[in-house]
């Protein structure tokens, strides 16, 4: 069983979170595609969302859809400690959760920057990406 985490594939904070997300997943959880990539629309076409937003994270898992924060705290509750405590985020309310994660996604380029292109990931990394393109 697996997950499957899309991402702003040129976006700096994006991939630092992807590459942290694969350090702390010991059990090998999570796959990764940029939603810029074909292989993301369809596995959003196929699981009943719409186009993708940029300016979320999404979480394809046991067939559903999530996003912003709600992505974010089920990603954490899947890795190592003490990451994994993380996860009692989700008792907040989802708006305040969504507000706050709003203004991160809203201004990441202009704190993290940004990259021209998807980036090929390193090895180690790279079995675990379903899309390069």
């Amino acid at each position: 069983m697996s997950a499957i985490v899309l991402f702003d594939g040129v976006c700096n904070l994006c991939d630092k979170s992807v590459r942290f997300i694969f350090r702390h997943d010991s059990r090998g959880y999570f796959r990764f595609a940029p939603l810029q990539s074909e292989t993301a629309q369809k596995l959003l076409a196929d699981a009943g969302a719409s186009a993708p937003d940029l300016n979320s994270i999404l979480l394809i898992e046991d067939g559903k859809v999530y996003d912003r924060s709600t992505a974010a705290l089920r990603i954490a509750r899947r890795l190592k400690a003490p990451v994994s405590l993380l996860w009692a985020g989700i008792v907040l309310p989802r708006p305040l959760r969504d507000a706050a994660y709003k203004v991160v996604a809203k201004n990441r380029y202009k704190w993290f920057g940004q990259k021209e292109s998807c980036e090929m990931p390193p090895k180690g990394l790279r079995e675990r990406f379903l899309a390069f393109e």
